[in-house]
């Protein structure tokens, strides 16, 4: 049942839970404590060893081979059998090891710290730990407390709370306790309502609990997530294949079968056929290349500080085509700075990083001394003065943190940059009235030069109506309406900037009878113009992403001009482009929704279903959508994005969790790395399976065909083994580990296929498969009137020939192999001459013999079989040029 809270009066709400405003008595917390459980959210479940090496089990295409180690083992090829077992175990083992490092790491950033709370209990200030407040406590709120559960004010003292990880608004949220209306309201307006695992920056309250744990807004948020089940794109494709390979082992095999049984042959030999055919057909070693090929990607990754929780998600951003960001702490710092002050005509530039008191001042491109501006001076002295906040260098971690509301840390900061270090000593306050949601403004009264020195940060709109004069040249002159005209057009460009514009005001000496409430008409000053500012990496980073053929979409709960200002700042848009709101989105079907996306970049003012509705639509129109964020609010869209990224800096544990990878050091730059990582990983894969089935192909269409001609199995069993595990086996593993090509972010590598066998790759390795096969029966048919261990010797040698060169085939689409460079991989160099040697083993090895059914060849029979084997080099070359001179392939 959702109940709005905010709706219903305190009084309402302490009858609905029974309570009242000294609080529950100690036995009744007691007692709910113990039916609604601990205020907390389900821990992270950490998978024991065995568990994450029997989940690398579960694969189709792993099942494929389990079920052909057991038809091998019931045909008695035992050592065949445990060769397969043994490959699949060691692939289990690489898999663990790396999936556990990620596992730990990933454990390694959570913090597990029981936070205090206090509450009133038996009428008294108690502190409990958070995880024991239950649904009608009252919570006692003070600056820089984190709240530990949903609860509806009952009171507030300029309570200001930073509500950044839930509604992904970068301004604190100024909080109320008057009711609001009974109409759906988002968790962002609920300006009567604090939320569990936000925190309160300034100001001082009350609240009485109405949800903990899982009941909570980031509770159901949690829960939410556990509910949606992505799919990986490699997943995908390795079902596709499995579906492939089982169709075709069928298909062959009864038609084989059904052949051999009407032509005479016994139902034991048929038996046998179909098992090698189905041996051949199957690429053994693919499970442990393509672990291989992920782990040497994460690792690669690791080094650019995205750590990779599962394997199989690598490869998926590189097939990505859209990556929807958050704004507040993804593209931009959430950090607030002041940037810009406006006063008596002029616009002064902040510069500076962080909330470092460091940078230089500004005007009109040039550097300025502050000190030697009067009106900068000014501007100052009133940000000191209306600052409580802040700024601590932290010496451990290296980095400006901030004690108190963001807003009035950069105020600090930037009088500290003017020159003002220790204004409270020398200039005492008097008195001070907070920024309240109604008044608007913060006032303060200091005792400067034996005068009561006012200043008024607020509101614009609600500084100027307080003015009556204007500040000009250390003096005063009268505001006419004309020019308050023109401070609200300058106001208003500063807001269409994307900056969080403040007003300010002073009044040099001010009656004491303000403290009794009588504000006197005061003198504008100016504007503030304060920003959340955009990561320095992100805007190289986005237009990379163009350059790859990769869309940013921008999906964030705060304001729309906000949002915009900061799209075009980082490249996401142009003043020509949309920005669809969330009230918007809500008029709209999902049909009328997914037509705008062709024209909208910019997705502002919505909430946590939002941003999952507009995934989920950019996933039903065939993208692959990876998903970066870092609050809770983000934490859906991370879980059912293809590949969800979180921020590990300054990321929710929630978003964590639901997140595939995690940029270790909050580099919105890295993604895009891990693009090309991902390309990379794409594009090798494809070489490998390319190299496997075509070699499959060609080992099928050679038994079938000698099959069907009435002419005995040219490859038996073992042999098949052999081609498959040793020869293949580290061929493919060298292919595995071709370096990276130049350009996987150009346009060309764009658009990725959507199966790693597109209809270009299976044309390829139809072609391949067919001069393999045509190449093996030609030279079995040659020998096969003499010697059938001749005839069986040629054959295997000659199919691992065509292997060694189609091997190197595999290297490039379309480039020449004798174009690249052979030492720029020099695994495959070395796997090439490994596998010549244990060719010359098989076959001339008193052992190997036995076990092969194989006998010496002569020099000229190797010559003969090279020859043969080399078509494939020469065809494909063929092919190669005609695909770049004619077609224009790069």
């Amino acid at each position: 049942m959702n109940i709005r809270w905010y709706a219903k009066q305190p009084s309402e709400i302490f009858e609905e839970f029974s309570s009242d405003e000294s609080g529950l008595s100690s036995e009744e917390a007691h007692k709910r404590l113990i039916e609604h459980g601990l205020n907390s959210l389900p821990e992270l479940k950490v998978a024991g060893t065995f568990s994450i090496f029997f989940s690398q089990f579960l694969s189709p295409l792993i099942y494929i081979l389990i079920a052909a180690t057991a038809v091998v083992l019931f045909m008695g090829e035992t050592a065949d059998a445990v060769i397969i077992f043994l490959i699949l175990v060691f692939n289990a083992i690489v898999g663990t090891i790396q999936e556990g490092k990620a596992q730990h790491t990933l454990l390694a950033l959570r913090k597990f710290v029981e936070t205090p709370a206090s509450v009133l209990r038996d009428g008294k200030i108690m502190i409990v730990p958070d995880k024991e407040i239950v649904p009608g406590d009252v919570i006692i709120l003070q600056e820089g407390d984190k709240i530990p559960a949903d609860a509806r004010l009952i009171s507030v003292n300029s309570l200001r709370a930073n509500e950044a990880s839930l509604t992904g608004e970068s301004v604190p949220a100024v909080k109320t306790i008057d009711t609001l209306g009974h109409i759906q309201i988002p968790a962002a307006d609920q300006k009567n309502m604090v939320f569990k695992g936000t925190n309160i920056v300034s100001g001082n309250g009350k609240a009485v609990v109405i949800a903990t744990g899982l009941a909570t807004e980031i509770g159901k948020i949690s829960k939410a997530i556990a509910a949606i089940d992505t799919e990986i794109p490699l997943k995908k494709n390795i079902r596709f294949l499995s579906r492939l390979i089982i169709i075709t082992v069928f298909s062959i095999g009864t038609v084989i079968m059904i052949f051999g049984l009407a032509t005479g042959e016994s139902l034991r030999q048929m038996f046998a056929t179909v098992v090698s055919l189905a041996v051949s057909i199957i690429p053994e070693g693919l499970p442990i290349v393509m672990t291989l090929v992920l782990a040497s990607g994460v690792w690669r990754m690791t080094k650019r500080n995205v750590l990779v929780k599962k394997l199989q998600a690598v490869e998926a951003l590189g097939q990505a085509k859209i990556i929807a960001v958050d704004k507040t702490g993804t593209l931009t710092k959430n950090e607030m700075a002041l940037e810009k002050v406006y006063i008596d005509g002029k616009t002064f530039d902040i510069e500076g990083q962080g909330y470092e008191p460091k940078g230089r001042t500004l005007l009109e491109g040039v550097s300025v001394e502050p000190l030697d501006h009067p009106e900068l001076v000014l501007a100052g002295r009133v940000a000191s003065f209306c600052s409580n906040a802040q700024a601590m260098y932290v010496e451990e971690k290296n980095i400006w943190k901030v004690s108190g509301d963001p807003t009035e840390a950069a105020l600090g900061v930037f009088g500290h940059k003017i020159g003002f270090r220790d204004g409270e000593w020398e200039s005492p306050k008097i008195f001070e009235l907070p920024f309240d949601y109604l008044t608007k403004y913060h006032l303060t009264i200091h005792k400067f030069e034996n005068k009561n020195f006012l200043t008024a940060i607020g509101a614009p709109e609600k500084i100027l109506e307080l003015c009556d004069r204007v500040w000009r040249a250390k003096k005063s002159e009268k505001l006419s309406k004309a020019e308050k005209d023109e401070l609200e057009l300058v106001f208003f460009n500063m807001s269409r900037r994307g900056f969080r514009v403040l007003g300010f005001a002073v009044n040099p000496d001010a009656e004491n009878t303000v403290i009794n409430g009588n504000l006197p008409p005061l003198i504008f000053g100016g504007f503030f113009g304060m920003k959340d500012p955009l990561r320095e990496e992100v805007k190289a980073a986005i237009e990379k992403a163009k350059q790859a053929g990769i869309r940013v979409v921008m999906i964030t709960g705060d304001h729309k001009i906000t949002a915009r200002a900061i799209a075009e700042e980082a490249g996401l848009a142009d003043g020509k482009d949309g920005v669809i709101t969330g009230e918007e989105l809500e008029k709209l079907s999902d049909e009328e929704l997914s037509e705008k996306f062709g024209t909208c970049n910019v997705f502002a003012r919505v909430t946590p279903e939002h941003k999952l509705r507009i995934i989920e639509l950019f996933r039903k129109r065939g993208e692959v959508v990876a998903m970066t964020g870092d609050g809770v609010n983000d934490a859906p869209s991370l879980a059912a994005a293809d590949l969800g990224v979180a921020m590990g800096k300054i990321g929710t544990e929630v978003a964590k969790e639901a997140a595939d990878l995690v940029l270790l050091d909050d580099n919105f730059g890295s993604i895009i790395s891990a693009v090309e990582e991902g390309r990379s990983i794409y594009k090798t894969i494809k070489k490998v399976v390319l190299y496997l089935f075509s070699t499959s192909i060609g080992e099928v269409l050679t038994i079938s065909g000698a099959m069907f001609l009435g002419f005995p199995l040219p490859l038996l069993p073992a042999q098949i083994i052999w081609l498959n595990f040793v020869t293949d086996g580290f061929l493919d593993v060298s292919l595995a580990m071709e370096p990276r090509e130049d350009g996987l972010l150009g346009s060309r590598y764009a658009k990725p296929a959507r199966y790693i066998l597109d209809s270009f790759a299976m044309k390829r390795m139809i072609f391949m498969g067919i001069i393999i096969a045509l190449g093996a029966l030609f030279m079995f048919m040659q020998y096969l009137d003499g010697n059938l261990e001749k005839a069986l010797t040629m054959t295997l040698t000659t199919l691992a020939v065509f292997q060694w060169f189609n091997a190197w085939n595999c290297k490039s689409e379309n480039k020449s192999v004798f174009s690249i460079n052979p030492f720029r991989n020099v695994f495959l160099v070395g796997a090439t001459i490994i596998v010549i040697g244990l060719q010359l083993l098989a076959v001339y090895h008193p052992f190997m013999q036995r076990f092969l059914h194989t006998v010496p060849l002569t020099a000229w029979e190797w010559v003969y079989a090279v020859s043969i084997a080399a078509s494939i080099l020469l065809l494909e070359e063929a092919r190669k040029l005609l695909a770049r001179t004619v077609f224009k392939k790069p």
